[in-house]
């Protein structure tokens, strides 16, 4: 016992024993310190509970009854605490369902109940006014075709399906969610020609082969149904009638044929109990290995025998979405913003998905209007609406007030969903060392380690080669890319505004997601029981809000961002190595007969097509430019000490240095997305694609746009540089 507590004493007085403040004077990081520990002190974990009975206790989906309540309440709550408070509205595109039915036909007759029944001790589960399980964005339709297992729907997976001779064209398709934003799989199965797309959460997945299943333990039970937007958010967030431009209620919009974002085929998520029957009844070849779930049925691909019949029809809506947008102004540079962001919209009760997250921006902006000392920068919190929907409350207000954020917005940061385990922040390079120094001034309650020291032993713990291999290289927390699936993406993606997304995760099981069971009971039984690590994330996310609001010198770093760029090159050029060596090697196979022969012969599975070879790609103008960075780091000393007049320019060529990273014209088949070492994968959409102009060229094989790829990329960090190299000169002044 006494060495274990040895141990976690000095992996966590170790960590914090450095006093100073990455952008602070000696005398103002004691001074901040002081501050943070009468923020904490304002932190009650009671606040929390109250705040989610509150809001969570009945479903609030953008435009309802429960949902105007809370946007009420919270601004009720921030005018309380001193905030100037406002609430800014669009209208935005919003269909529920009239009509969803889904029957087999064959073989045999068997009607889906497309219903998530209410389960004992928890009393929100038996609610009346929940959404009923839909995909949002789905077309209208009544289709009927034969069905073909897609596994995940992903492109590896329709390459699998060329190899067994399986088309779905003019075939109902049923995947599995996972490995991608769920719009992928309808527009990847839309692209080959199917004309519907069923998607169910397998047990392998999540459910009761990763644990006991609600309510006995947390994850998805066979009723359980995953709802979502299918809006192709890879093209552009927001809403879809008003691509690019706020959907004020002036606004221009678009037909609803003309929007490019929309699902083209009928789509419909179902629980496992629906998806067993119809799975059950499907012949042709045996799945192969990894394309089997945890359903107790042998996995097979189609089509058919199995054929059903699908039928959608929704009410195309339009519905006030309402950001409480409550701002803090700053006592010494107030046209600094540190803007910090939560949605409070949910599909249901949302008790995990947002109000866990919502609650502990709360307790931030409670205990923070409580603070003796004003803060130096101003402070946004923001409450955004129609997240759930394709991301649109905070879109459309980033659209709106684009130019004012640009040249006044220092950080975005944004919390989502969590639960309890490990603290998780991805974002801007520039942001590591920061978060690495926030990470290490709170302690997590179950170990009493610092949550760093805690990320630490988890990444050394896994197994991850590349994870520990990061680790001992920078010998610090790497800040992974940011792609897309909540309200940072507006902010970092389309303006360029430096980000940060945090969360907390790991430990408090999956399976309410999107379902009926985000519920109160749900989440205080297995997500955050006592409500410990709602306080812990208010405080690292209330210290990364009072340390760049009060910095002197804002501290951003860039060292960090050039190794990253550095290493994404590296990576690119790995894979155009291997995906050359492959492509020579299965080429030679097919040309030789070889691949035929070691096939069965009796089986359905046969060679791939050969593929077109990989060139030789020439990455020199990204190396010669990252070296541009690095030699004007090597003169680039910057100091909180430095004077006033120049501090003020210096710090808004810092804050502005991540709109260098985005380029107008945005990327290959999606301006709105402008960052150019980041963005969500145009066939991932939640995973994010760094360096993305070249990687998906490459992984798309269209090898043609690698040589714009590298020149934009080789400019941008030619751009970095010349910035560094502006700040060097002032503080050399």
């Amino acid at each position: 016992m006494f060495r274990a507590i040895s141990l976690v004493s000095a992996l966590t007085l170790g960590a914090a024993a450095d006093p100073s403040l990455p952008g602070f004077t000696d005398t103002g990081a004691e001074a901040q310190r002081d501050l943070e520990a009468e923020f904490d002190r304002h932190l009650d974990p009671s606040d929390l509970r109250a705040w989610m009975h509150e809001l969570a206790g009945e479903p609030h989906h953008v435009g309802s009854a429960h949902g105007q309540r809370n946007v009420e309440t919270l601004k009720r709550l921030f005018t309380e605490w001193g905030y100037d408070t406002e609430i800014a509205s669009y209208d935005v595109l919003f269909p529920t369902p009239r009509t969803r039915r889904l029957e087999m036909i064959e073989p045999h007759a068997f009607t889906a109940s497309l219903v998530e029944r209410s389960v004992p001790g928890d009393e929100s589960s038996a609610s009346p006014d929940v959404l009923p399980p839909y995909n949002v964005f789905s077309p209208d339709g009544d289709v009927t075709g034969q069905l073909v297992y897609v596994n995940y729907g992903l492109l590896e997976d329709y390459e699998q399906l060329d190899r067994y001779g399986v088309d779905v064209a003019g075939k109902i398709v049923i995947a599995r969610y996972g490995y991608a934003f769920r719009a992928i799989k309808p527009k990847l199965a839309a692209e080959r020609g199917a004309i519907g797309c069923l998607i169910y959460s397998d047990p392998s997945d999540d459910g009761y082969v990763l644990g006991e299943a609600y309510p006995e333990g947390p994850y998805k039970n066979d009723s359980a149904v995953q709802r979502g937007s299918i809006k192709y958010t890879p093209l552009y967030a927001g809403d879809p009638l008003t691509p690019g431009w706020a959907a004020t209620a002036n606004a221009k919009r678009l037909d609803i044929q003309e929007s490019k974002s929309l699902a083209t085929i009928p789509t419909l998520p179902i629980s496992y109990g629906d998806a067993l029957p119809l799975l059950d009844a499907m012949e042709g070849p045996v799945a192969p290995p990894e394309w089997r779930g945890g359903l107790p049925i042998t996995y097979r691909i189609g089509p058919g025998p199995a054929t059903v019949r699908l039928q959608l029809a929704f009410d195309w809506n339009t519905v006030t979405a309402q950001n409480v947008i409550a701002t803090r102004e700053g006592a010494i540079w107030p046209d600094q913003w540190i803007i910090r962001g939560n949605h409070h919209d949910a599909w249901s009760h949302g008790a995990r998905d947002p109000v866990s997250g919502l609650i502990s921006m709360l307790a931030e902006a409670k205990a923070i209007s409580r603070l003796k000392r004003a803060p130096s920068r101003t402070i946004v919190f923001a409450a955004w609406d129609a997240e759930e929907q394709g991301i649109m409350g905070s879109t459309e207000w980033a659209e709106e007030h684009r130019d004012e954020l640009v040249e006044k917005a220092v950080l975005y940061t944004n919390t989502d969903s969590m639960t309890r385990g490990f603290v998780r922040i991805g974002g801007s390079q520039a942001l590591e060392k920061f978060f690495n120094a926030v990470q290490r001034d709170v302690i997590d309650p179950q170990t009493g380690l610092t949550v760093e020291a805690r990320n630490r032993a988890r990444i050394r713990a896994s197994g991850d080669e590349a994870a520990n291999e990061a680790l001992e290289e920078s010998g610090a927390l790497r800040l992974p890319a940011l792609g897309s699936g909540s309200d940072y993406t507006a902010f970092l993606h389309h303006v360029g505004i430096t980000t940060a997304n945090l969360g907390i995760g790991g430990e408090g099981g999956g399976g309410s997601y999107h379902t009926l069971y985000d519920t109160v009971e749900h989440y205080e039984r297995f997500g955050d029981p006592g409500y410990m690590y709602g306080v812990v994330l208010a405080q690292v996310s209330g210290r990364a809000t009072l340390r760049m609001a009060n910095a002197r010198l804002l501290p951003f770093d860039f060292t960090d961002l050039v190794d990253t760029v550095r290493r994404y090159v590296k990576e690119l050029e790995v894979l155009a190595d291997a995906e050359r060596k492959d492509v020579e090697r299965v080429n030679r196979l097919i040309d030789s007969g070889e691949f035929a022969a070691a096939l069965d012969p009796t089986k359905a599975l046969r060679a791939p097509a050969r593929r077109q070879s990989v060139p030789h790609f020439n990455f020199a103008p990204i190396h010669n430019a990252l070296a541009q960075v690095e030699e004007a780091l090597e003169g680039y000393a910057v100091t909180p000490d430095a004077d006033d007049s120049a501090l003020a320019e210096i710090n808004h060529l810092l804050f502005t240095s991540e709109r260098l990273l985005t380029r107008e014209e945005g990327l290959p088949r999606r301006p709105w997305y402008r960052h150019q070492i980041y963005a969500p994968g145009y066939y991932t959409g939640y995973g994010a694609k760094t360096l993305p102009w070249i990687r998906e060229a490459i992984e798309h094989r269209q090898y043609d746009q690698v040589p714009a790829g590298v020149a934009v990329v080789a400019a941008t960090m030619r751009a970095l540089a010349a910035r560094i190299e502006d700040i060097s000169a002032l503080a050399n002044q």
